[in-house]
């Protein structure tokens, strides 16, 4: 199995509050200026009646038990409001991801935001190269060969993750005899990150055109085994075949939306949100935080690093994640999938390897979907699988996949 199971861990980010009392020379307690509270608010809280200046120092008198009581309630109470007060509440239990965030205790030694990325830059890219296609350069996943015997599948990933995900299951269909190849869209991963407006706009038929282009860059010129899986670019590449169906053999789908009923996922609410948006598609975690939160474990250090990396290193990928949530019509794409697949409309084969301990997608969605299609449509559940089977279970997606194939 390649994750971990989930660990139930508290945020670590606190300051203890023995760093954050220091002893005065005439016996009481007094708040030190830093990282607590300024200077002139330490001495306001001083445990002690009076306090006079000499040569330039504070000078703390000995405290009256009242005044002691008094100021032991009020510690108690702002320690209190301090622990309610989780500024990184929104930290993942996985401790990479804590990492991504948070003030070590020695910065000096664990290093900043910069030599993170230098000990991860080099991450992720198995199998990997960049490729040109018309203006833009994308990020693309290749195992096996042109000439191999089984023909060729390609891997469509969703959002907001990228094809780091089909490394375990295209190594393996390699190894079966298929050719395989799974690009990072463009905005995603490793592909080039234009600005909304320069030279590419995120909308569905824009990513349409250069999935084309890149086809033909590739040289896969003929019928090919499409694999999707995931949220908003994933239907996009369900909205792609439905266009291009004479370019499809066969359809695999993994846990993707595929009924109007499917739930989506806060995440992409968020986004739409003007300002919430722009807050949210810049967290450095909010790629394995999706993935983990879809997922009965959680990723593994070397894992998450990968996921984070993009989101990490620039702004670019989340505001490419931004704009395409924004300019996605969730409820039109899903109705248009429902009804192209259905019986009346679609008649190649369809296998649903479906992760049943999926959080965001419930079986139910596979199952509904298959009442549309049931002599083309094989639903294939897998268990102990999350919303990403592919990384959760690679080696039961590969079972499927070569059976269905």
């Amino acid at each position: 199995m390649s994750c971990c199971p989930r660990a139930t861990t508290s945020s670590p980010l606190s300051l203890p509050r023995s760093a954050c009392r220091s002893r005065s020379s005439g016996g009481g307690v007094a708040f030190s200026s830093s990282p607590c509270g300024s200077a002139n608010a330490a001495a306001s809280r001083v445990l002690g009646g009076g306090s006079r200046r000499r040569s330039g120092h504070l000078v703390v008198a000995a405290s009256s038990s009242s005044d002691s009581k008094d100021e032991t309630t009020e510690g108690k109470k702002q320690e209190e409001q301090e622990q309610e007060f989780n500024p990184f509440g929104f930290v993942t239990d996985n401790p990479s991801s804590r990492s991504a965030i948070q003030l070590p205790e020695s910065p000096a030694e664990d290093g900043n935001v910069g030599q993170m990325l230098y000990r991860i830059e080099d991450k992720g890219r198995d199998y990997g190269s960049r490729v040109k296609s018309g203006k833009l350069r994308w990020f693309v996943r290749e195992t096996g060969s042109s000439d191999a015997r089984r023909g060729t599948v390609v891997f469509i990933h969703g959002a907001p993750t990228q094809s780091f995900s089909y490394r375990m299951v295209m190594a393996q269909m390699a190894d079966a005899g298929y050719h395989c190849f799974a690009p990072d869209w463009i905005g995603f991963g490793f592909s080039d990150m234009p600005q909304p407006g320069y030279g590419f706009d995120y909308t569905e038929e824009e990513f349409h055109e250069s999935f084309d282009e890149l086809l033909g860059t590739l040289n896969i010129t003929e019928p090919f085994f499409l694999v999707v899986q995931g949220f908003l670019v994933g239907s996009y590449g369900l909205t792609w075949a439905l266009k291009n169906s004479s370019k499809v053999l066969k359809v695999a789908i993994l846990n993707s939306p595929l009924t109007v009923s499917s739930p989506v996922p806060g995440l992409f609410n968020q986004l739409r949100l003007p300002l919430f948006g722009e807050f949210t598609c810049q967290n450095a975690v909010l790629a394995e935080r999706f993935i983990e939160a879809g997922s009965p474990y959680v990723l593994k250090l070397e894992k998450a690093d990968v996921y984070r990396l993009p989101y990490l290193s620039s702004g670019a990928p989340g505001f490419a994640l931004l704009e395409a949530a924004r300019k996605a019509n969730f409820q039109d794409v899903l109705s248009r999938i429902s009804a192209g697949f259905s019986s009346n409309s679609w008649e190649k084969p369809i296998l649903l390897a479906w992760g049943i301990s999926d959080k965001y997608l419930p079986l139910s969605i596979a199952e509904e979907f298959k009442k549309g299609n049931p002599a083309a449509i094989k639903l294939e559940p897998i268990e102990g699988a999350g919303h990403m089977p592919q990384e959760d279970w690679p080696e039961k997606v590969v079972s499927a996949l070569r059976y269905f194939l």
